[in-house]
């Protein structure tokens, strides 16, 4: 994942507009911090630098209806982008950012995320057992995890017989799927699947195994229409593509839309993700932060979030308060039997993640 490009939408949109453009309020917030210094004697804006999916301006009119607090926002389309300008000093220009549950690790070691202060907060003993303390962030010293969910392919039932249940179909049907695949344009995501349709982790730091990968993929390239995180949906629907790699809440959304439709996590194995909300060391109105964090971790509040963005949550009151249909989603909550063969993606050692990040060059610039 990378990227730094205001208002694009990429990876995991925002359900709502999962087949459109955002809306043009959402638009309107996408602008520089600052540049709308609120009048003298209202409080200090919340500036938000975040994914596009998590773009929704019910749930921000929700917290400055309750808090008077405004919010001005910037989004990114991945982690790597994020970070970049977090690291040339973008971290005095936002309150609160959206870490991927990987890139907290790196940002930790880096120096860049506060210490949170948990005396401020309400509601971290109502986070699930895995995010109670998750390994990436443990006791949740730096980030609070916002959403989770899968990485899997959707298809279209009506062109694929038999249907796909492994990353290994790509190859099994080439021929098949020429012109008519999309991959996700994320580096660890893509090789890491392909690596576990090899029998190898996500996180695997051998040379051999990431170069067998490389090679593995460049024989898929004729059946590559295009490495997209977005943008391939309008596709998908018209029948113009067959399978899309992306992430679970598009995959359990536009299913919800299109019967023909279906999302399947592969059974040798995907990437399970954590999204979270942090405040970088260097913020403006830390206080606005805290203010954003507790807000989103009232049940009520992270379950209206679910709904409008499609994501899974961590908590356990705001999951008791979604309506059946997204509980029972094995979409959004897959059973345990199919999170065992998952796995987390973690930060790699510099030479493996220049090795990385040279096979993915060659991929997608040729």
């Amino acid at each position: 994942m990378g990227r730094s490009r205001p208002c694009r939408l990429s990876r995991r949109r925002f359900l709502q507009f999962s087949t459109a453009t955002v809306s043009s309020l959402a638009l309107a917030n996408c602008r520089q911090p600052g540049a709308n210094p609120p009048e003298a004697g209202s409080k200090k804006p919340l500036y938000i630098y975040t994914w596009s999916d998590y773009v929704d301006d019910e749930v921000y009119d929700r917290f400055t209806q309750a808090t008077g607090i405004p919010i001005e926002v910037q989004t990114y389309d991945s982690n790597e982008t994020m970070l970049a300008k977090i690291q040339a000093g973008g971290g005095q220009q936002f309150s609160i950012l959206y870490p991927s549950d990987y890139i907290v690790q790196q940002m930790v070691e880096l120096g860049l995320l506060a210490t949170l202060d948990h005396s401020q907060l309400v509601g971290l003993d109502d986070l699930r057992g895995p995010w109670q303390s998750p390994t990436y962030d443990p006791n949740n010293a730096h980030s609070i995890p916002l959403s989770w969910g899968t990485t899997g392919l959707i298809y279209d039932t009506t062109q694929l017989s038999p249907p796909p249940t492994d990353w290994a179909y790509l190859w099994e049907q080439q021929a098949a799927l020429t012109s008519r695949l999309t991959l996700l344009d994320d580096v660890r995501e893509t090789l890491g699947a392909t690596l576990a349709s090899l029998g190898y982790s996500y996180n695997t730091t051998d040379p051999g195994q990431i170069e067998a990968a490389f090679k593995r993929l460049q024989e898929l390239k004729p059946a590559i229409a295009q490495f997209a995180s977005f943008g391939w949906e309008d596709s998908l629907i018209a029948g113009d593509l067959a399978l899309c790699m992306t992430y679970s809440h598009l995959g359990n959304a536009l299913p919800a839309e299109h019967p023909n439709l279906r999302y399947v996590i592969p059974t040798s194995g995907s990437s399970l993700w954590t999204d979270t909300i942090a405040i970088p060391k260097d913020a403006p109105n830390p206080e606005t932060a805290y203010a954003w964090l507790n807000f989103m971790l009232e049940p009520e509040n992270a379950a209206f979030a679910v709904q409008k963005l499609g994501f899974a949550t961590p908590s356990q009151s705001a999951f008791d308060l979604l309506p059946a249909e997204l509980q029972d989603s094995e979409t959004l909550f897959p059973p345990e039997s199919v999170l065992a063969s998952c796995e987390g993606i973690v930060p790699l050692d510099t030479a493996t993640a220049d090795l990385f990040d040279r096979y993915w060059t060659e991929l997608t610039s040729a």
